[in-house]
């Protein structure tokens, strides 16, 4: 017995050893990225008419692994990433959505796997990128981690993953802007690193168009997102004091001013997520948000998707500022086909 108890020691002891180490790496080789990443910028820049008219679609595409028949573990769910024949299902289908609307000017995506375990280290911009030959594709990085241990079972592994955007007009420069904000030490090591990216593109009146891309925080309680926000607003308002005109496209994980989804909150089963409006008076007179309010963008993840049933809410969606304008905005019903969320487009005039 005296000799089982001293095995079983070393072999606790070997566990705790293994797991400071393991965290100790973690901590060395954690993504921190600086406060700006300047993504391309071009010597050969486009000069955009003024005014003019242009279309853009923001999608979070889910990484091709949160298609219909999925549920997640960490949403509550069970299951830790789709099977290989499922992934493929659900990368070609958003590989032929794009390329049904490669008429766009601007396309931004979120959730897009470059090489990730969940993926089968597929790198999705790549495969993209072959189908839309008309584009100029920029990324920046929000999800950069060696190895997620959890679900200990089932660990997801490396993960390598971030904001895409489309554009079929050559930008003066885009960069990556990191958003404030942490969780706490350990957990922060193994969670996403939230940005949002911006695309600078010149005006023929001396002034800039600017795309922006984000893609806020979800399961964080909500004091994230409110620096966040804070940061973004900051940002967006130095900008348009300079003549900028600028519209943001992405996943909010928040609803859009005016939008009351308590409905979602009572059945969604989400223990860390609540689904909050953004205040009404958070940007001054002048901006605009634009959503469809017709169609939900979002559904819940804690089992495969079932048309009526799985709780569904509003979470993608754009913002102008002063000089620019939404003519249409419209949210695209895909039966959560292929992701976790739906396509919303916008066609804007600046």
């Amino acid at each position: 017995m005296k000799r089982i108890l001293k095995y079983l020691g070393w072999f606790v002891l070997a566990i705790v050893v293994f797991f400071g180490f393991f965290l100790l790496y973690a901590t060395l080789t954690d993504y921190k990225p600086p406060e700006q990443i300047i993504v391309y910028r071009s010597d050969h820049p486009d000069t955009l008419a003024v005014p003019d008219t242009l279309s853009a679609m923001t999608w979070n595409i889910g990484y091709c692994g949160l298609g219909k028949e999925m549920d997640f573990f960490y949403d509550g769910g069970k299951q830790v990433r789709a099977s290989r024949e499922n992934t493929m299902k659900y990368l070609n289908g958003v590989k032929r959505f794009l390329i049904a609307n490669d008429t766009l000017d601007f396309i931004l995506l979120e959730e897009v796997d470059f090489h990730s375990k969940r993926t089968y280290f597929m790198n999705e911009l790549d495969t993209f990128k072959k189908y839309l030959p008309a584009y100029k594709a920029f990324s920046a990085l929000n999800y950069n981690v060696g190895f997620v241990p959890v679900p200990v079972t089932e660990p997801m592994g490396k993960v390598k993953s971030g904001l895409v955007l489309f554009s079929r007009y050559e930008p003066v420069l885009v960069e990556r802007r990191d958003f404030p904000g942490q969780y706490a030490w350990p957990t922060r090591l193994f969670m996403l690193d939230r940005c949002f990216m911006v695309a600078h593109y010149l005006l023929r009146d001396g002034k800039e168009l600017q795309v922006i891309t984000t893609h806020n925080s979800a399961f964080d309680g909500g004091e994230l997102k409110k620096e966040e926000m804070a940061y973004l607003k900051n940002y967006l308002l130095t900008e348009s004091e300079k003549g900028n005109r600028i519209i943001v496209g992405g996943d909010w994980n928040q609803n859009p001013p005016g939008f009351d989804d308590s409905e979602f909150n009572k059945r969604s089963g989400y223990e860390n997520f609540v689904a909050r409006a953004i205040p009404e008076d958070f940007m001054p007179a002048g901006w605009q948000w634009a959503a469809d309010t017709t169609l939900m963008t979002n559904r819940a993840n804690l089992a495969p998707y079932q048309p009526g049933k799985t709780p569904t809410t509003l979470l993608d969606f754009y913002l102008l500022s002063p000089g620019t304008e939404a003519l249409r905005v419209k949210g695209i019903d895909l039966g959560f086909e292929f992701s976790d969320h739906q396509p919303v487009t916008l066609l804007f005039r600046y």
